[in-house]
């Protein structure tokens, strides 16, 4: 299973990074909430494919997301 998690998990997290952005730069609402979700699975990635340098990412774009998430949520209210 490790195995199929590191050859095909990294196409499907290209495209949802892909389409989150195009969400983004439309303001769609949950642009940054759909980012999470991708976080979550690039965390899954990083400990299958053992590619550790790439934590500090992944935690940084988990504050990143939630924050543009709080600020774009706030600034609709």
């Amino acid at each position: 299973m490790g195995d199929i998690i590191v050859s095909y998990l990294p196409w499907l997290l290209s495209a949802i990074t892909i389409w989150m952005t195009l969400l983004a730069g439309n303001k769609h609402r949950n642009a940054w909430l759909i980012g999470l979700g991708n976080q979550l699975l690039w965390a899954v990635w990083i400990i299958a494919s053992a590619s550790w340098g790439l934590i500090p990412l992944n935690v940084a774009l988990w504050i990143v997301y939630a924050r543009n998430h709080i600020k774009w949520r706030k600034a609709a209210a």
